[in-house]
Order: C-alpha cells, then structure tokens, then sequence
C-alpha cells in the first residue's frame, strides 16, 4: 500500500515545480561548472553536484534523507540516511523529465527527413528477437525504439553547452563492464551461457552502429568515433525502464534520478507512473536508515545476464542456470521444464532444482535409452504423469533412475569446472589493465565455479552410497495406471515405503 501520493510528496517540499521541455533548449539553466564538452573517456569523473541541482530545478522531489551516495566515485546509488516506512512515495519525477521512446520519437522524426523511423524499422527488422534467455525477450522486444535515445543522446552530445541534457548527460557513467565494452580476449574468458549473452549484446551495438549511418541528425564524426557510440549505447540500454506499472504499452522510458537506483534480487523500491506520466518510486519493505534503496533489474536467478547487460556480479542472487545448455528446446522438454529461469542450481546450498532433476531424467537419460520398449514406455508414462500432476508416478520413476540422473549431473559439473579452470587460466594470463573488464569476468565464473563445487560436494557422497550397494531399495514395477493398483502397492518397493523423492 502507497502511504504518500505524488501531490503529498510535492506538498512536503518548498520546490516549485518548472517544466522541462524536452529538446527545446529556450528555457535551459546555465551551469557555468559545466564543461563545454562532455568527455567520454573511460578514465573521466561524473558531475553530480550540477546534475542534482539540475534535477531540483526542474521538479525532482525526493523525501528527506534520500541522497546519491558512492564509495568510489564511479558507482552512483540511491541511499536513505532515514527509516522509510512500506509504501512510502520516496521520489517523483516530473513528466516533463520522463524521456519517453514514443514521444521522443515524434519529436525526432520532425526534426529529421524519414530517417529516424527508417532506423527504428530496420533495427526492428535486424533482431531484436534473439531469445537465448526467457530474461531478456521483453526488453529485446523494445530495442529498436532505443535507437530513438541513443539518437537524442548523441545529438545532445554534440550540442555541447547548449544542450538542455548537459547537466544529465555529465553525470553518466563512462567507465563500463557490460558485453559491449569487452575486448575480443575479454570473450575468450567467458563460459558458454554468459559468452551467448553477452554476444547477443555486442551484436545489438552493432546493429544500432550500422543503421545510424543513415540517421541525418548526427554527424558523421559522431557516426564514426566508437568511444562516443559505445558511450551511448551503454548508457541507454542500462538506464531503461519498460513494462512498469503506468507505463503505456511498447513505451520505454528513461528517468534522470530513477535511473540512479541499484539493482537487488529482494529489492527495497518500486517505480510505477501514474496516469499524468510522472514517475514514482515507493518502498516496498520497512527500510531502516543507512540502508540502500533498490530496484530488481530482471530475474534475479539470472546474474549472466546482468552481468553481460550491465556490467555486474549479482552476489545477491539465490540460484543461476545449471548451465545445461545441449538439450534441445523440443515442445516435450519445454513442458518437462526446460527453462533457463528454473533450471537452478543454488550459490548458497548447492540445492539442485526439481525442474534440473525433471528435465535430466526425461531429455536425457530417458533418452538416451530410447532403443528399448520399457525405457521408451517409462518415457511417456514419466510425460503424462508430469502433465496431469501424478507425483506418485514421477516419485516411482524417478527412484528407478536416480543414479543414472545423479551421474548425468555429477558428469556434468566436473567437465563445467574443467573449462572454468582453463577460462581462469587463460584470464590471469592478460594484463588487467589492458582488459579492464577481466576482474569482473573471473568474478562471475569464481561464483559459478563455487557454485558447482558445492553441488558436486552434495551429490558426490550419495553416488559413493550407489556405488557401495546402500543407494536405494531395488522398486517393483507396477505400472498403477494400468494395472489399477492401490496407491500403497504402487509405492512399495523393498525397502519400505517413500513420500518423497528428494536428491
């Protein structure tokens, strides 16, 4: 429940809210701290004491005790010195300084000759429709509006001290770690999942570099220097949001100060725009002071993601895909539960998700015994009592075949971590000077690593258990469906009786 609404927020502040227009200049602030010139060089620091005095000017309100803080000068993020009850209104953002695709793209193409829409179709046309996780399809399905901020960046970039976004854009990062600031060895260095996703990235910067040669509002200087381009790029593609509550369909939008907020896989902050278009952010837990305040980027049991996105390790995350990545994504194993999102190994336990132990024992090792009736048979039983809810079944036929599930994953971590040691290797080689992305890249795969380290740890014994002959009872086959057996001579077997069928 929202306790404060946008007008009680305002009402609480002394600050009269000004209009901000956006491209029109006529009405601009002048800075005069401000350089003539935004520097995009990695090693140049962000302005915030003009962006927040800009913010203020232009309607930003904020409750008392949310401020920017940093431990490094680089990394920005929203803080609360004060405790903030659930539901609070702790921040508003004027719709005026709401950057909107749809409405910006209006404003641009009056400004150019058709160009501007031709870029936004054929980047429509040239992909965004890559699918490698669940994850990042929605955002995937908006990226070729997001030409229309990377134009409106680049364009204000070179308006210099006249641009309206001057103080905005001096505050933004320059320093990245995402897919699209890695250098070539950079790749060499990621594991499979990470290397598609992050791929997947690179080719989007690419694509957006190849149809802003026909954008008639930037300049060619502009279209050609890579530093700038992938400055943009970086920064719009980080700083987005879509699908919020409020937003209107296929709009994607970009806030000054909302777009300072950190990511968190339990977060403490959520943004929605109310029907005027401003933009809200509230608590959604008790937040004592001295404490973050947090957005959730994506699904936080996808760190890869985030990482190849923005440029991070989520040590906040509870799980991360199995990395089982050589299962066709056939209808029957989609039903079973191939899904990136759900096949999980856990950081902190090594628990293994059921979905992991489902889709292991029907796509392969089922499978892998297709030649042979009674396999082929347990196969579908294993399907329709998966499809209709029937646990005793699963149970029944996940005992007969959970040392061969049990291998199949065991197999599976130690030739993971095999090329992980090769990929650490490899990344200690280079000088992380020359490759700043490096530490970042050996932080995800270290956690990946640990991570299957503990679920070798977990199954390693029980296999030991297997091998020794004190794995498991031998089951009678009773097929209960049709022999129409009762339930408990369908769970007999001789060892006793079982209710579950927890690895």
């Amino acid at each position: 429940m929202r306790l404060f609404s946008a007008a009680a927020l305002m009402a609480s502040a002394s600050i009269e809210v000004t209009a901000f227009v956006s491209i029109n200049r006529s009405t601009q602030v002048r800075h005069t701290n401000l350089p003539a010139h935004i520097s995009t060089s990695e090693d140049s620091p962000r302005n915030l004491a003009d962006f927040e005095e800009w913010c203020t000017q232009y309607g930003v309100q904020k409750m008392d005790g949310v401020q920017l803080y940093s431990e490094d000068g680089l990394d920005y993020q929203l803080v609360t010195t004060a405790d903030i009850p659930a539901g609070t209104a702790l921040l508003y953002i004027p719709v005026d300084m709401v950057l909107s695709s749809n409405r910006i793209a209006v404003e641009l193409n009056s400004m150019s000759d058709g160009s501007v829409a031709n870029a936004i179709s054929k980047l429509g046309k040239m992909g965004g429709a890559d699918s490698v996780a669940k994850t990042i399809a929605i955002v995937q399905n908006h990226a070729h509006k997001l030409i229309t901020y990377i134009s409106i960046v680049l364009m204000e970039y070179e308006a210099e001290e006249n641009s309206g976004y001057l103080p905005w854009l001096d505050s933004l990062p320059r320093l990245y770690f995402c897919a699209a600031s890695m250098t070539d060895f950079c790749y060499e260095c990621l594991p499979p999942l990470v290397f598609n996703l992050s791929r997947a990235e690179q080719l989007k910067f690419e694509n957006f570099v190849d149809v802003l040669k026909k954008v008639d509002i930037i300049s060619d200087s502009v279209k050609n220097n890579q530093e700038v381009l992938k400055w943009a790029f970086n920064s719009v593609f980080t700083r987005t949001y879509c699908r919020k509550e409020g937003q209107s369909d296929g709009d994607v939008s970009i806030v000054p100060y909302a777009d300072m907020f950190n990511h968190a896989a339990t977060p403490e902050v959520e943004v929605y725009f109310d029907d005027d278009g401003n933009c809200m952010a509230y608590t959604l837990v008790d937040v004592p002071a001295n404490s973050p305040l947090r957005i959730c980027y994506s699904d936080p049991t996808n760190p890869s993601f985030l990482f190849a996105r923005y440029g991070f390790m989520d040590e906040t995350s509870p799980a991360g895909f199995c990395k089982i990545m050589d299962i066709p994504k056939l209808p029957d194993n989609i039903d079973v539960g191939l899904d990136e999102s759900k096949m999980l190994f856990y950081h902190e336990t090594g628990d293994i998700s059921q979905e992991v132990l489902d889709v292991v024992l029907y796509a392969k090792v089922l499978s892998d015994k297709k030649y042979t009736q009674d396999a082929t048979d347990v196969k579908r039983q294993f399907y329709e009592a998966h499809m209709s809810g029937d646990e005793l079944t699963k149970a029944q036929i996940h005992d007969m075949y959970r040392y061969e599930v049990m291998s199949e994953i065991l197999n599976h971590c130690d030739t993971f971590l095999d090329s992980l040691e090769r990929l650490e290797s490899k990344g200690y080689s280079k000088s992380f000077d020359e490759h700043p992305r490096l530490p970042v890249i050996l932080q995800h795969n270290e956690l990946v690593k640990q991570t299957f380290l503990k679920v070798k740890a977990n199954l390693e014994p029980l296999m030991q258990q297997y091998e020794n002959g004190s794995g498991g009872p031998e089951w009678y086959v009773n097929d209960v469906s049709a022999s129409g057996g009762s339930e408990d001579e369908y769970l007999q077997y001789e060892g006793g009786y079982t209710e579950d069928y927890v690895y």
